[in-house]
């Protein structure tokens, strides 16, 4: 490139702006720029941010004068094309500022700004460094615990003070304050290990010595069955696992007494981090006649479309097909990415996947911290052909900077966890990382018990390839599903708080036989509402419309869409009477009323409340797996997709929430959730039993629940579909405007509305305030935009935007905030 040339870059900042940014190149930088670099820019008054590098010009900016880059913190692009036309194809088609792209898809610590705060990292010993400005930076942080690079860089006199700040990052000298938020502490196991310095012969004299003595007997027999245990279960024949030396019936105290002998030592080592780190040699699982025709039938089906959709049901053995196929990526040299739709399926699928793939196995997801997040990033982007070639990840891994993606698996491919709603980007994770799959010439696997009505109808379609596989692995039999009539119970009072007689009777003998149970209420809390007997107030969150939740174990009435907390009051805010009633139930009260039924149970919930924690979930799932938890209470994280040999019974408490929501998604939510839940019940060589509670017994739904019929619901749901040119006949968006000022509001969303029906006629619906009218203050108004599939999506989105363009013309209509949300779940 020609150092003298004048020349531009168009930016992409992390700002949610949808155009780029144009700057100019200092002619010293010509040759040192590339597309995909990030560069420190000034943005705004006195800021400095990082920007990436999206298109390398020679024209200047007629609107504006452009701003100098300052400076390139990369030597090679961290961005490739690909990653880069993932990201333009995310912002058009969900409609996104190609900023937001940005801000959700790099770690933080890649985009410092001037408002980044900094402190002292935790592991830095105190030494001091030669260099002058990292010393003066320590100095002030070691008075100031916390300073802005703002501030820093007037500080020590310079502009560029990012570089500065990521080289002392890249020394862990500093942390970010994001990054000490979220602190890791590595997962680690205590394993066992001879003294080094004891060969062979040594050990000899040492077990004759041993021997010798009767107080020592127990010592000597720990020692042989270390030894013994070392070259079958010992990694890298050296280091066992205390807690299986326990589970052979050594004591911890011989263990102790034969560390202070200094015959073994006893290490604490890092098992985790954001891969395995023990080497994966486990046999692969042998596959059963059903399990290896699915295999067999996918391959075949990917001779035709590179997309097939697995229907089997749960407890067939999935992941086995998985595995199988992951090898036979890895073979090709591939990366592969695993994406599952909770963080909290990542403890027991890593365990499953590390015991075959080892070191390849990476995990990555929202609750790491930015370093781990880095580490990651660039073991991925550097193609590392022993490391990281599988990408086991929540939605936002499909992020990552792949080289040579080979297969993408989406399992529970119908969760729709998958959709991001808030912030924006409002992207699904499944369908862009069929795009991202696509751009690599990728095979996709979509796999799931009760496939959603979208991908089912691409393989009517004749997009997808199907491959059925109808039989639980060892053939076990479906659980046995029964239902219980709550309103006829109640009638007859044969209900105990709030669980029939049927569930009660079932779960009495679960427990007596050392069985475990699962039950599931899809509310949190204690109750979900107070209301009062005389008058029927009900207390609100003062900023939302929505009523305040009790949460028994802290004492407080909280609202689950703003945080907004209230003590409980003594009377009504209306009349004054003291005669306030608990409605409903949540698992909270689920967890305090079945203490008093099953006093002796061992009781656990696992929901949003009791797994805010990083580690929480597996804390738990591995306290109910060593069935240290009898009875789990949970939402609707307990559906999916985890495995528990015990579990013989499951309760679904509420059939009849999950079926009468205002949502006309609300009947295929409700068959996934209690099929996922119920397939949770007879794992291991023993059927399950499911047990439904409902005042609705003969809901045509809950029938073919009851007979696992997913395939007729199916059918079912997609004529009632449509009948109402819904999706995934239709395509949806939902665009939704928030002001504070309700007339206003009011009179900006029929504007639009009026605007966006000129053209597109019946097809446009509202605006019409959603089921929560306002939050945090904010009203709110929907404008939905139902269109068929053979319309043009990219002419409607473009006649939206030229329409928002002009909408924002208006003065008094700019502060007015619009959230457009495409494909909306």
């Amino acid at each position: 490139m020609d150092e003298r040339k004048t020349l531009f870059v168009d930016l992409i900042l992390p700002v949610p702006i949808r155009n780029l940014f144009t700057y100019r190149v200092p002619y010293e930088l010509n040759e040192a720029i590339s597309i995909g670099q990030r560069v420190i820019v000034p943005f705004g008054k006195n800021k400095r941010i990082t920007g990436i590098i999206s298109t390398i010009h020679e024209t200047a900016p007629s609107a504006y004068q452009a701003k100098y880059l300052e400076f390139i913190l990369d030597d090679e692009p961290i961005l490739s094309d690909h990653q880069l036309a993932f990201w333009n194809w995310i912002s058009s088609y969900y409609l996104a500022p190609i900023g937001d792209i940005m801000a959700a898809a790099l770690p933080a610590n890649f985009k410092l700004a001037s408002e980044t705060k900094v402190l002292i990292h935790p592991d830095f010993d105190g030494v001091e460094t030669s260099d002058a400005q990292e010393q003066l930076i320590l100095e002030t942080l070691a008075h100031r615990e916390q300073v802005d690079l703002k501030e820093l860089s007037e500080i020590l006199g310079i502009k560029n003070i990012q570089v500065l700040i990521k080289r002392m990052i890249e020394k862990r000298l500093i942390i970010t304050h994001e990054e000490i938020n979220q602190r890791y502490t590595p997962k680690t196991k205590t394993f066992i290990r001879i003294n080094p310095s004891h060969y062979e012969d040594k050990l000899s004299s040492i077990l004759e010595e041993l021997n010798s003595r009767a107080s020592s007997q127990n010592q000597m027999k720990a020692l042989l069955r270390i030894m013994q245990l070392l070259p079958i279960h010992g990694i890298e024949q050296e280091y066992l696992e205390k807690k299986l030396l326990l589970s052979h019936e050594i004591s911890p105290s011989t263990l102790a007494s034969l560390e202070k002998k200094g015959i073994i030592t006893q290490e604490k080592l890092r098992i985790d981090r954001v891969g395995a780190a023990m080497e994966g040699n486990a046999e692969f699982p042998v596959l059963s006649s059903n399990q290896d025709t699915a295999l067999r039938a996918i391959e075949e089906a990917w001779e035709n479309t590179d997309i097939t959709l697995l229907h089997g049901v749960t407890g067939s053995g999935k992941t086995e097909i998985y595995i199988h196929l992951i090898q036979s990526y890895l073979d090709l040299g591939k990366q592969i990415l695993l994406l599952i739709p909770e963080i909290a399926l990542t403890t027991q699928l890593i365990h499953r996947l590390e015991k075959y793939f080892g070191k390849q196995i990476g995990v990555y997801h929202s609750k790491f911290n930015q370093n781990e997040r880095v580490e990651i990033w660039n073991k991925v982007h550097a193609n590392h052909p022993n490391e990281f070639r599988v990408i086991i990840g929540a939605r936002s891994s499909i992020f990552l900077p792949f080289q040579d993606l080979g297969l993408v698996i989406v399992d529970e491919e119908h969760e729709s966890s998958y959709k991001q709603h808030d912030p924006s980007p409002r992207y699904h994770g499944r369908d862009a990382s069929i795009y991202l799959a696509k751009m690599f010439n990728a095979k996709v696997l979509l796999g799931s018990a009760t496939p959603s009505l979208e991908s089912f109808q691409n393989t009517l379609d004749h997009k997808y390839g199907y491959v059925r596989l109808d039989a639980r692995f060892g053939d076990i039999k479906m659980p046995e599903i029964l239902i219980a009539n709550t309103q006829k119970e109640t009638a007859s009072k044969s209900m105990t708080s709030h669980f029939s007689s049927l569930l009660l009777e079932h779960m009495t003998k679960a427990l007596g036989d050392k069985e475990q149970v699962i039950l599931f209420q899809n509310r949190r809390g204690y109750t979900p509402y107070w209301s009062c007997e005389i008058c029927g107030w009900i207390p609100k969150c003062d900023a939302c419309d929505v009523s305040l939740t009790y949460h028994k174990h802290v004492n407080l009435l909280k609202c689950h869409y703003c945080g907004y907390t209230n003590a409980p009051m003594g009377s009504c805010g209306a009349c004054g009477s003291h005669k306030l009633k608990m409605q409903g139930f949540g698992t909270e009260k689920i967890e305090d009323e079945l203490e008093k039924v099953f006093p002796d149970a061992k009781i656990a919930r696992m929901d949003l409340d009791t797994t805010r924690s990083k580690h929480a979930y597996s804390e738990l799932i591995t306290r109910f797996e060593n069935r240290e938890i009898d009875v789990l209470i949970g939402t609707q994280m307990l559906s999916k997709g985890l495995d528990f040999d015990n579990v013989s019974l499951v309760g679904i408490l509420d059939a009849d929430h999950l079926l009468n929501r205002p949502d006309f998604r609300a009947y295929e939510r409700g068959f996934q959730l209690m099929t996922q839940v119920a397939g949770r019940a007879g794992r291991k060589n023993k059927r399950g039993k499911v047990v439904i509670q409902t005042k609705q017994p003969d809901h045509w739904v809950l029938q073919l629940v009851s007979s696992h019929d997913t395939l007729q619901f199916i059918k079912n749901e997609l004529i009632e579909r449509k009948n109402f040119n819904y999706p995934p006949f239709s395509k949806l968006i939902i665009i939704t405007l928030k002001h504070a000022d309700e007339n206003l509001l009011n009179r900006a969303s029929q504007d639009l509305a009026m605007h966006l029906k000129s053209a597109l006629k019946e097809r446009v619906l509202g605006p019409e305030f959603p089921i929560v009218k306002r939050i945090q203050n904010q009203y709110q108004k929907e404008i939905k935009i139902k269109y068929e599939k053979s319309l043009s999506d990219k002419k409607i989105k473009e006649h939206l935007m030229a329409l928002l363009t002009n909408f924002y013309e208006m003065v008094s209509y700019k502060a007015i905030k619009v959230n457009i949300d495409v494909d909306a779940y």
